[in-house]
């Protein structure tokens, strides 16, 4: 800042006249310790303004309806999709002894990189590790802590005289005789009271040292010390602070931590070269930079082996961990797109995804294909006519697998791979030596005249339950997607060996059917339910309802899909890799295969030889739902409206108690995060967040300093290590929730359907099952 400097400039200046030439001194002296600033003065801010709280003696944590944004510009983010230096750039760049001149920043960031290179060739050889991991990573850390830091002292009031920030200290182990200097982000001089304020949930490891020297040295007895976190605390910094509080109370001083929860947003300033995303745009609409998702996506890399190494790059960037949580911290294996705002024609489309955060740090592969499918999904529902969203194995219907156009995209790929991923499920199902209820099952049925259990051709398919979704302001919270499975009896001509055992009479139909819905289908449903083998059929079915009711908002006032919506156009959202080559007839005949040679054998001590089967379906052509009531949704979901808001800009966390995992990232489809700063952004230097309005005075009495706490700082022997603080935006009061006034949906009729279409699908979407007896046990191998 400069006020700061004009200090740091002073000092050196007097040191400079009044000290002896460094030459005539056997050692240099330790520089002066660095008495800082009051608070208020460091961050601009009024003089005993009054704060929003008081800060809490003891440990604390933010109320949930009171978690909030802070916000910061990261000058290198403009460069974000900067791509890497072609040859003869390289080659121009590299043997420049230099940097370039400002004027000309993009060789200025191949420069820098080049010469990383060369120092370290096993971390940066990769230009989009140094760029992500690096450049833009670290360029952010330095404004981030500032922005939180400021915030801090400005939500709490602490800017009488007695707060100081930024203050430089001796502690001194006395077990050791190491004399540590450290720089606190603030001290009252008045009650001795000690924040180390941190926008991440790490302390480092430079710090954790010299911390302990606090907790032992005598000349800070009575002293306190108060960690406060912006974001969830990592085991190792939990384990520290209990640590630091036995060391503390054993020494007559205390340690405390305050989770301040409160997530990031950071901008970038205008021009550079920006990541954009295409994510939920339509077609001829240009991609939009930033959001809560897109800044992770770009970071997430295609396979678990490259985000590996990803995140070792970006652990050897940041050595003391001051980044905030990255895409590392999530599972994008469970991705699914969870809300869609009100499409308002020409003013963009929030959405909002969810997924599960992975504790240890170690995911975050995936993101930009996960997306892509769930984003590509989205429009196929929108473009096709819901008569078409089926798929169908049939050995007697080879010419009725699926609608032509629909085989063309990535949502039918998933829906047909899903319908052949079910035949083996039921047939695992089916075995009695796997589960007690298929061995009930399997006595239950009748015998033939030699005593054989009778078993008729079925078809299996999986068709949406009732999905719950909350309908308010003019946006839809998706809550819950359930899949069903059934099973109905269907003769099949075309079969394999030979299964025709038992003639079956119209009751022992039914009463089969019932026993297998009852004692078969619900593990099979379970499986599709939660089995990551089909997550991506849910990822494309929360989409399916998202699309829906965007269909339905168009039908009262055009928005921007209006040109998509039953277009039956599907070029702009095709397979993509790795699966651009996929043809529907390349899994019929996997399923043929599988006819011939089944998936599960076993031998049942009813009588008969091993016994295999085949099963499959899938028909997404209607899409029922039931429109949660208000009282509801507030006692289950009271922040998540909040927090949707929050993800439309950055990552959160979803605050119901038994969701603690799920993550909520999404963005907005018209509205970028550029938001100010001046400088060239080519790693040079952090931005400076806008100036936070300051509050109005108030009449409330502060009271006059009074003598300060004992100072026990004398010259040190090693450096500082804390970074200052600044910026942060004023914390916004938590909204009230809003009624929603959309009437609910739930039903079975399939949404566009003629009673004829319907009928078609009822033989069109048989997904079948049936059952030879083998001869001999080398069929079954």
């Amino acid at each position: 800042m400069l006020r700061r400097a004009a200090v740091a400039v002073a000092c050196a200046s007097a040191m400079a006249v009044g000290g002896l030439p460094a030459a005539m001194h056997a050692v240099a002296k330790p520089k002066p310790l660095d008495p800082g600033l009051p608070c208020f003065e460091y961050f601009e801010l009024l003089e005993d303004a009054a704060g929003l709280l008081d800060l809490p003696e003891g440990d604390a944590s933010r109320a949930k309806s009171q978690w909030d944004t802070y916000e910061y510009v990261n000058e290198a983010k403009k460069w974000d999709g900067l791509q890497a230096p072609s040859p003869a750039d390289e080659a121009r760049l590299k043997d420049l002894p230099t940097k370039p001149p400002k004027s000309k920043p993009v060789d200025r960031i191949y420069w820098t990189w080049i010469q990383a290179k060369k120092k370290d060739s096993k971390n940066w050889s990769n230009w989009d590790h140094w760029r992500d991991a690096r450049f833009i990573r670290n360029s952010g850390n330095d404004p981030r802590g500032k922005a939180f830091e400021k915030k801090v002292i400005k939500d709490h009031g602490l800017t009488g005289k007695d707060w100081i920030c930024q203050k430089e200290v001796i502690f001194e182990d006395p077990d050791t005789g190491i004399k540590h200097r450290r720089q606190l982000d603030a001290y009252n001089q008045k009650t001795g009271k000690i924040l180390e304020v941190k926008g991440n949930g790490e302390l480092t490891e430079t710090q954790k040292p010299k911390d302990r020297a606090w907790a032992k040295d005598p000349k800070w007895r009575g002293t306190s010390w108060k960690y406060v976190f912006a974001e969830p605390q990592t085991k190792g910094t939990r384990d520290f602070i209990e640590e630091q509080r036995r060391a503390a109370q054993a020494n007559s001083r205390g340690v405390t931590e305050y989770n301040y929860r409160s997530d990031k947003v950071e901008k970038a300033p205008s021009g550079g070269v920006r990541y954009k995303s295409a994510n939920m745009q339509p077609p001829g609409k240009p991609g939009i930079a930033g959001g809560g998702a897109s800044d992770l996506i770009r970071e997430s890399r295609p396979s678990p082996k490259d985000m590996k190494e990803f995140l070792d790059r970006k652990n050897a960037a940041d050595p003391k961990r001051l980044s905030p949580r990255g895409p590392g911290g999530v599972d994008f294996t469970t991705l699914e797109l969870r809300y869609v705002g009100k499409p308002q024609k020409g003013k963009g489309l929030d959405y909002g995804f969810s997924a599960q955060q992975d504790p240890t740090g170690q995911s975050g592969w995936g993101g930009k294909a996960k997306s892509q499918l769930i984003s590509d999904a989205f429009f196929t529902w929108l473009a096709l006519t819901p008569e078409k969203f089926w798929v169908n194995l049939n050995p007697d219907q080879p010419d009725k697998i699926m609608d032509a156009q629909f085989g063309k995209t990535d949502a039918g790929r998933v829906l047909l791979e899903s319908d052949l991923e079910l035949k083996k499920d039921f047939a695992s199902a089916m075995n009695p030596a796997k589960r007690p209820e298929a061995d009930q099952y399997w006595k239950s049925l009748p015998r033939n005249d030699k005593g054989q259990p009778c078993w008729f051709q079925v078809r299996n398919w999986i068709e949406p339950k009732e999905a719950v979704v909350r309908e308010e302001n003019g946006g839809i919270h998706i809550l819950d997607t359930p899949l069903a499975v059934k099973a109905q009896y269907l003769k099949i001509d075309n079969m394999p060996g030979d299964p025709y055992l038992c003639d079956f009479n119209e009751a022992e139909k039914k009463a089969t059917e019932r026993r297998m819905n009852r004692l078969i289908m619900p593990e099979v449903e379970k499986q599709v339910n939660t089995s990551p083998r089909y997550a991506d059929l849910r990822r494309v079915y929360t989409a399916r309802v998202a699309a829906e009711f965007i269909r339905q908002q168009d039908a009262k006032e055009p928005t921007d899909y209006r040109k998509i919506i039953n277009s039956n156009d599907v070029s702009a959202w095709p397979l993509r890799a790795p699966n651009q080559d996929w043809k529907r007839e390349k899994t019929y005949q996997a399923y043929l295969e599988s006819l011939k040679k089944g998936e599960e054998s076993w031998e049942h001590d009813a009588g008969g030889g091993p016994y295999t089967y085949s099963v499959g379906g899938v028909d997404f052509s209607k899409q029922p739902k039931r429109n949660m009531n208000k009282a509801r949704f507030t006692a289950e979901h009271r922040y998540l409206p909040k927090q949707t808001r929050t993800s439309v800009q950055t990552l959160t966390d979803n605050t119901k108690d038994d969701e603690r995992n799920l993550l909520l990232l999404g963005g907005n489809t018209a509205t970028t995060d550029t938001g100010g700063g001046d400088g060239d952004g080519d790693g040079d230097g952090g931005g400076e967040p806008d100036p936070t309005p300051t509050p109005t005075p108030t009449d409330k009495p502060t009271g006059e300093p009074t003598s300060p706490a004992p100072d026990p700082s004398a010259p040190g022997n090693d450096g500082g290590d804390s970074t200052p603080g600044s910026g942060g935006g004023k914390p916004t009061a938590p909204a009230e929730d809003p009624d929603g006034n959309l009437a609910g949906t739930g039903t079975g009729i399939p949404i566009g359907l003629i009673a004829s279409i319907a009928a078609a699908l009822a033989a069109a979407g048989a997904a079948l099952m049936w059952w030879k007896r083998n001869r001999g046990r080398q069929s079954a191998e």
